[in-house]
């Protein structure tokens, strides 16, 4: 078992659908969007410290935080 820190996995929801010009706020994050026009924010969070940066940002604009899911390896597999 190792016990190195590797970046986990996190995708983040939201109720609004936030427009690509936002995308730079997230660095390294993908955004896709679902069918209800919510958006999905999806990509590695490197510690505890980084997550809260991001959910911090993202009431910082105002939208609805749906879920922050951490994505497990297995189903992180392609």
């Amino acid at each position: 078992m190792s016990h190195q820190h590797e970046p986990i996995i996190y995708e983040i929801r939201l109720k609004e659908s936030l427009r690509e010009q936002w995308m730079e706020w997230f660095e390294g994050m993908t955004f896709t969007y679902d069918e209800t026009g919510g958006t999905i924010i999806r990509g590695e969070i490197i510690d505890q410290a980084h997550l809260f940066g991001l959910l911090k940002k993202v009431r910082n604009l105002g939208v609805t935080l749906i879920s922050a899911t951490r994505i497990d390896s297995e189903d992180n597999q392609e």
